[in-house]
This record gives C-alpha cells, structure tokens and sequence, in this order.
C-alpha cells in the first residue's frame, strides 16, 4: 500500500514538474493588465528606460498600499515559455537589498514585472533633485556596501548565478527605511532570447568587469552628487589622475558640508578607483570588496536620512 502511495505522488511530482517546464507559471501572482494600466497612469509614470526594459512607478487601489516598481519587459517577442522561465527565476530570488517580485501582467503588447514597494524612488532622485533632502554621509556609505552585497549574493549565491545586471543610481531604489534595493537584474537577456549557461566562462568574466565598473561609477555618484550620464564620462577622468585626492575637496557633493570620514572617504574612493580600473579585467572578485568595505569602512551605525 506504500509503494502505491509513493508512486502516485511521485507521479503527480513529475506531472506538476513539466507543467511548471512548459510555460506556466506557478507561485506568482498574475496580476489583470487593466489594474497595473491605471496604477501607472496609462504607463505615464517612467522612471528609466534602456534598450532592454522600461519602468514605471505604480500606485494600486485608492491612496494606499505604496509605490511599486513595474518593469516592462522588450524583445521577449511571442516566447511564453522564456518569459515564464524568467518570472520562475526571479520570484525564487531572496533578499534585503534585491526588489522582490510581487507579480506579472501580460498585455496584448506588453509583458509586465511587478516588484516591491519603492516608497522614496530612486538613488537619483535623491542625488540630483534640489527638492529632495540630501542624503548624509552614513546613508551613502551604507547604499554602497548594500548594492555590493546584493550583488554577491547574484553571483555566489543565485542558482545560476544572475550576470545580467546593471548598475545605475536610477535602477537604484529606495525603501522606505532608505535601505539600497537593486531593480535590474535577470537571468535572460532577453535581446537573445538565452539563459546565461553557468559554463560559459568567458561570457561571465565580461559580464563581471562590465557590473564592477558600473559600480565604481555609481560610486562616484554617491561622493559627488554629481550625474553620471554617458557612463560617468566627466567623473572617469578625475578619479584616474595619479593625484586625485589633493582635488577631493573640489568633488565632493556640497550638499555633505563637512559632514563625513576624511578615512572613510578616501577608502570608498579607493574601492571606486579599482572598479573603474576593472572596466576590461577585474583584479579582484564582489566577495573580496564585500569583505574589503566592511573591514575598512564602519558601516555598524544605525544610519539617518
């Protein structure tokens, strides 16, 4: 009697097995395409867009419940089955400073990804927008060893490891604590339709050294407040110069006074210096500057805005 109890479930375990394999998606809900086109204002609400994808900030039901991140997603063209594979890969992901997918939505033109809420919007909303309080010097250290920790768990800790990611102060999301939350990040690349297969080596090393210097330019972003528009172009420059520190005071986002770590300053420009010098080959791995900002930069204080 056992036996046939076992045979049947391991019966109905493969069947839900290949129903989960062959486009269906299972544990993530869907979300009516009506709703999520109203709570965007009739997708009106962008708050970036790239060759790959575009997102919207999205309010749902009356004055409540928060804003939330919509990604639509380009060129999945009419493949159900990897745009499933996708939601099935990015609802089994976890943790604090990655958004979490609430859902999907598909249109008659347009295939949605719903995430977390993003109650204070984007890190370039608070670094640019003269409206916005400025954020300390805490707040800015504590962003960046956030991205860097949610970009080890992508690598180390994904299964497969989630290469296709970028790096930007608009992907950048504020909680509502301030805590760093990461937007763009994918197993697909969906302009080839593929998986990033874990053996493909050389593909990820490309990847990696393309991410740490995005990394390094956001950095900078963070020290000066300023833009970085066309990949950093006009902060690039100054942090490779041989004598950068000796202008540091003439970099330095003036919204942070005199308010920060001379020390810790330096270190975090040392880290971006690195990134930024990673752009072709990575000298170092996102475990060792994990470990390299926790060591150097005291980041224990409870942080305030």
């Amino acid at each position: 009697m056992d036996h046939l109890l076992i045979r049947k479930f391991r019966h109905r375990l493969l069947a839900w097995l290949h129903r989960s394999r062959s486009g269906r998606v299972f544990f993530v809900r869907r979300i009516p395409y009506k709703d999520v086109k109203r709570a965007t204002d009739g997708f009106q609400r962008v708050i970036y867009s790239n060759s790959e994808v575009t997102a919207y900030a999205a309010r749902f039901g009356e004055g409540g419940g928060g804003v939330f991140l919509v990604k639509e997603v380009k060129d999945f063209g009419q493949q159900n089955d990897v745009f499933c594979r996708q939601i099935q890969f990015l609802g089994r992901l976890h943790h604090r400073h990655l958004l979490s997918l609430k859902g999907f939505s598909v249109g008659k033109h347009k295939r949605l990804l719903i995430f977390d809420n993003i109650e204070n919007g984007s890190l370039k909303e608070h670094l640019n927008d003269p409206l916005k309080t400025p954020l300390n010097w805490r707040t800015r250290l504590q962003i960046a060893n956030e991205v860097v920790a949610a970009l080890e768990y992508l690598f180390l800790f994904s299964d497969p490891p989630a290469y296709h990611v970028s790096i930007s102060s608009s992907n950048i999301m504020l909680d509502e604590n301030f805590a760093a939350k990461l937007s763009d990040f994918s197993l697909l690349t969906p302009s080839a339709n593929s998986v990033m297969m874990p053996n493909s080596g050389d593909s990820m090393k490309q990847k990696s050294c393309k991410i740490i210097f995005q990394l390094g330019v956001l950095i900078l972003e963070l020290v000066t407040g300023q833009s970085s528009e066309m990949e950093g172009s006009d902060l690039i420059p100054w942090i490779q110069q041989s004598r950068f520190y000796n202008s540091i005071d003439k970099m330095i986002d003036p919204d942070l006074g005199n308010n920060y770590d001379c020390t810790e300053l330096k270190n975090l420009l040392a880290v971006a210096k690195l990134c930024i010098k990673s752009r072709d080959k990575a000298t170092f791995t996102i475990s060792q500057l994990f470990r390299y900002l926790q060591r150097k930069i005291d980041i224990s204080h409870d942080k305030v805005r």
